[in-house]
């Protein structure tokens, strides 16, 4: 019998928070059980050879949503399947009862179970879940969640205070199927996840969603007066980042007085990431961590509305070249804590050709490591550790995966990703192997890709092609 199950031999090893290291690294029960500068291929049953390239710790994408338009048990098949090409090895999801998802209220003692079994034997990732307490029975349910059903992170929709999913009805109630989802209810979540927080050694935290509705309302009504443009620029203009600056005035300011701490997702603009940067100035003792999302760095309206189409309509909305600047900013000084790709399989004809009724959301977990790797380090110098620290270790530390997920360090699971820095491949729909029939991302030369990713110490996907069968399983957290 072998000594180690796989051996990947002969590449650099990205190491968060240490550096790159020229070595092999050994595999056994799925667990990373050695590193050296000179393993012997007899020691291994599977030897991959890794000459020439950068070996990265599996992604944790961090925002996802699986289920939200689709069956979850077809999403977690197909989309999960696409985040292997990326580099991504486990995904955190987002749930919430109310419209879309499984569309009905009730306790997640009863249905997270259900979420479970759906998921379960379908995905071809590692995979957690957050989950929205929608009214104050929910909010009740945070300690079991905690302690008993491997739940540590929850989330709150500002903007579903006074509109839907698309921000083409106000009948908020109907949407959420809740009682008050107001600031009365951000105020007594934050309680509930600041007080599991101190009950544990496990860091329990809120995300938020941080656009104001009241503000929203006014601009929606201004731009629909206004010849009710179908453009995503439109879009934004209805949703703009004033929006996000006051809510995260509001939220900041709850999570200050209750002790509660949060994170602050998909900053959408310069000035969401100035008002970021002002709270966190202003409340130095409060756990705060920032959040930004692929398709806010690469994606402008201005380019995507001279290509036409609605398939890049998302909340937040995409912004303009000045603000994916400076968010690209914010990643290089350090400011913003990790990358994720908000992934939401959603078809085409769920776009449509009118703004409003427009679903939003689309994919792009498949570009996790891509991007990074081609806007960050090719194009603007930024390490490779730090990349592994923006898409893997951070969000693992974040979200009480540290020590098992997230690093290469001996011990870990052995979750990683070769990656050939120089291959270029331009993007398209069928290149990241999600069950999405468009995407946004079309036709972007991306230098930087995957090309074998390793869940467990089993290799998953190859040379574009996944290997095996679905062997994801739920991490409790």
């Amino acid at each position: 019998m072998s000594r180690y199950e796989l051996l990947v031999r002969g590449g650099t090893l990205v190491v968060p928070y240490l550096g790159t290291i020229k070595a092999d690294l050994a595999t056994r029960d799925g667990k990373v059980a050695a590193i050296a500068v000179d393993i012997p291929a007899s020691e291994a049953s599977t030897v991959l050879d890794a000459t020439g390239k950068l070996v990265f710790p599996g992604a944790v994408d961090a925002h996802f949503h699986l289920g939200i338009y689709r069956p979850l048990a077809v999403d977690a098949a197909e989309e999960t399947r696409s985040s292997l090409v990326g580099g991504a090895t486990t995904v955190l999801s987002y749930f919430r009862t109310g419209q879309h998802y499984l569309n009905r209220t009730g306790p997640y003692s009863s249905i997270l179970p259900e979420v479970l079994s759906a998921v379960g034997g379908h995905a071809w990732t590692d995979y957690g879940f957050h989950l929205a307490p929608m009214d104050t029975a929910q909010v009740g349910e945070i300690p079991a969640l905690v302690g008993e059903a491997g739940i540590s992170s929850f989330k709150y929709y500002m903007f579903y205070k006074g509109f839907n999913l698309s921000a083409d009805s106000r009948d908020a109630k109907a949407f959420t199927m809740s009682d008050e989802y107001d600031l009365g209810h951000l105020y007594q979540l934050m309680e509930a996840v600041a007080a599991a927080n101190a009950a544990t050694d496990r860091r329990v935290s809120l995300s938020l969603h941080c656009e104001q509705a009241e503000l929203m309302r006014l601009f929606i009504d201004r731009v629909r007066a206004n010849g009710d443009p179908q453009t995503l620029k439109a879009y934004s203009d209805a949703r703009p980042p004033l929006t996000e600056r006051v809510a995260i005035g509001e939220a900041t300011t709850l999570a200050r007085a209750t002790n509660c701490a949060v994170n602050l997702l998909h900053l959408s603009s310069g000035e969401a990431l100035a008002a970021a940067r002002e709270a966190r100035a202003a409340m130095p003792g409060l756990d705060m961590r920032f959040e930004v999302t692929l398709h806010h760095l690469c994606l402008t309206h201005e380019e995507l509305d001279a290509q036409g189409g609605l398939g890049g309509k998302v909340n937040p909305p995409i912004r303009s070249h000045a603000d994916t600047e400076a968010l690209w900013a914010g990643i290089l000084d350090g400011t913003i804590g990790w990358v994720a790709s908000d992934h939401a399989c959603c078809l085409e004809e769920s776009k449509g050709d009118a703004l409003w009724p427009a679903l939003p959301g689309f994919g792009g977990t498949a570009l996790l490591y891509p991007i990074l790797l081609s806007e960050g380090m090719h194009k603007r110098g930024l390490y490779p550790t730090r990349i592994a620290e923006l898409v893997s270790a951070n969000p693992a530390r974040a979200y009480g995966l540290d020590g098992r997920k997230g690093n290469l360090l001996v011990g870990f699971d052995a979750d990683l990703t070769v990656v050939d820095p120089d291959l270029e491949r331009e993007v398209t729909t069928d290149l990241l192997l999600s069950g999405q029939d468009h995407c946004p991302f079309e036709g972007r030369k991306v230098k930087g890709w995957p090309i074998a990713t390793i869940l467990r110490g089993e290799l998953t996907y190859e040379n574009g092609r996944v290997t095996g069968t679905p062997r994801g399983s739920f991490i409790a957290r």
